[in-house]
């Protein structure tokens, strides 16, 4: 019988914890430093919330729970909707607009909300793609301009270089310039999340992938040449100024006010990398970032690194997602930290656990505790270890797991207090 977590879950001895709730510690500190506000939402939402046709593939992926009083056995042809009601949440950007309606006469205009917590998708097993991992957002809600976008990217940059993680590329597009590009290639407004969905796959699929596919939507295979070429094109700019000049030159129905904004976030995005160490960060314009969600509306973006197979960081701009709940538009911009990639990428020191204090069985245990609890009042951790087997051996275990120092309790009475490391 395996006795093991079930197949895409896992669980974590307490070095993996500590590592993780170190790295969530500096993460959370560099957010606090920009004004955002820890929040806290239920792991499970209604089910019509969750699947409203804007989550993209993940609404796919959803667990979704039974009614309460089913009765043990129910009858043939139920369908599935009149059995479910709640299901886990797969994000933690559609319960934050949910809090955002229902809580928004109390908190201030723009709010900066910062979420760090588990989301579950159904997703197949296999190296690297959990059913349970952990994301760690932050978002600002009520502010119209690309200020938004330029502080969170400046606060997940900083957030990052605290655990240590340079090097960073940030991959910038728009949803505005995605839709003058299947225009300008001949793609319908009402084709456009499919060919979405499509391009999103670039990466896996490779540019014949993508004309393929494209022809099995009913597109010509113009359309996929010709959106190929107007991609390298864009890239083959270079810098960000250029890559947006050339943009403008080849979907001259993108709006200037995109270019506009597109330009301030780079300038913002160069200051920051000016006053970061040399090769710290990367910025370019890449027409191939799509965001799987139905609910951008504005700038996306993803953070890349060499040391990750996919990105460690993705958001965007998602200006009609809260006012579906409050009846009005309410501009708004995220973006989600993958946690469980960068915690292993991060630099990390061990904890010191402190003493460790090496009893005898002869010791009274009223003695035992007694000197445990002297040295956590002096503002030590103290931990209670079996005096056993050669000291020696001993010792080099204690330091290997992360003790600092040791003391000796014997009938005889109390070693002096002894470094371990060092």
């Amino acid at each position: 019988m395996d006795n093991g977590p079930p197949r895409g879950t896992r669980d974590l001895l307490p070095d993996s914890v500590a590592r993780r709730e170190a790295v969530m510690a500096e993460l959370a500190g560099s957010y606090a430093r920009f004004g955002f506000r820890r929040i806290e939402t239920p792991c499970i939402e209604d089910l019509s919330r969750l699947s409203w046709g804007e989550g993209g593939d993940n609404e796919k992926l959803i667990y979704k729970i039974l009614r309460r009083g089913l009765d043990p056995v129910v009858a043939a042809g139920i369908a599935l909707g009149d059995l479910v009601d709640l299901g886990l949440r797969y994000d933690l950007t559609v319960p934050l607009t949910r809090f955002y309606a229902n809580n928004a006469g109390k908190l201030p205009l723009p709010f900066r909300a910062m979420q760090i917590g588990p989301v579950w998708r159904a997703e197949r097993p296999q190296r690297g793609r959990f059913r349970q991992f952990t994301q760690c957002d932050i978002d600002t809600v009520g502010e119209p301009s690309v200020l938004a976008e330029a502080e969170l990217l400046e606060a997940t940059l900083t957030a990052l270089g605290a655990i240590g993680i340079e090097g960073v590329t940030v991959r910038v597009n728009d949803r505005r310039l995605l839709a003058a590009l299947a225009a300008e290639v001949g793609v319908s407004e009402s084709a456009l999340r499919a060919f979405y969905v499509i391009l999103d796959k670039l990466d896996k699929i490779g540019w014949n992938g993508v004309r393929d596919e494209l022809v099995e939507q009913g597109h010509s295979g113009a359309v996929g040449g010709r959106c190929e070429q107007i991609v390298s094109l864009i890239s083959g700019a270079g810098s960000p100024d250029g890559a947006i000049a050339r943009a403008a030159d080849l979907l001259p129905g993108m709006a200037e006010s995109v270019l506009t904004e597109l330009r301030e976030t780079f300038d913002a995005l160069s200051r920051v990398g000016a006053a970061a160490p040399p090769g710290a960060l990367t910025a370019c314009l890449d027409t191939t970032v799509v965001r799987g969600m139905g609910y951008y509306t504005g700038q996306i973006f993803e953070l890349a690194h060499p040391d990750a197979p996919s990105a460690i960081a993705g958001g965007g701009r998602y200006d009609d997602l809260v006012g579906r709940s409050l009846g009005k538009k309410v501009p708004a911009c995220g973006i989600s930290i993958g946690f469980d990639r960068v915690v292993e990428m991060a630099r990390f020191a061990p904890p010191d656990l402190g003493v460790a204090l090496l009893h005898s069985a002869e010791v009274p245990r009223w003695e035992v505790l007694e000197m445990a609890r002297r040295v956590r009042l002096e503002g030590d951790s103290a931990t209670l270890v079996s005096r056993r087997g050669q000291l020696k051996v001993q010792l080099a275990t204690l330091q290997s797991a992360g003790y600092s120092s040791f003391v000796v309790v014997e009938p005889g009475g109390v070693s002096e207090r002894r470094p371990l490391r060092g």
